[in-house]
């Protein structure tokens, strides 16, 4: 018994759906904002931890999320999206962009409002 290609038996040959320098073109350009993104959330810390007070326990907590947030935030965004076409690859990445960039600014804001209570005693 023979079968052709049009049998569902068979199984298809998934094409990629972008070539792989698009793909690390495309999350390059991405990671350059999420790199940015880590190192603005680096320097706060540092200037807030070397201040004349330090940082207490909840400080540290509160100031570390945002270090830690871009590089979650990139991997999850890669994983979903490097198998997809160009467009929804960029889509993914640019809304990852604007969930770590939504995050930096209620840290900003909350260190504007409640600084205090993040400073060591």
């Amino acid at each position: 018994m023979t079968t052709d290609a049009s049998t569902p038996s068979t199984p298809a040959k998934r094409r990629a759906a972008m070539p792989t320098w698009l793909i690390a073109v495309i999350s390059a350009f991405f990671g350059l904002f999420y790199a940015y993104a880590l190192w603005n959330a680096v320097a706060f810390l540092v200037t807030q931890a070397s201040g004349p007070l330090g940082l207490n326990a909840y400080g540290w907590f509160v100031l570390l999320l945002p270090v830690v947030l871009p590089i979650v935030v990139f991997a999850i965004a890669f994983a979903i999206g490097w198998r997809r076409r160009a467009l929804p690859f960029t889509a993914i990445l640019l809304t990852g962009l604007c969930l770590v960039s939504v995050f930096w600014l209620d840290i900003v804001a909350y260190g504007a409002a409640y600084g205090g209570s993040m400073l060591g005693s």
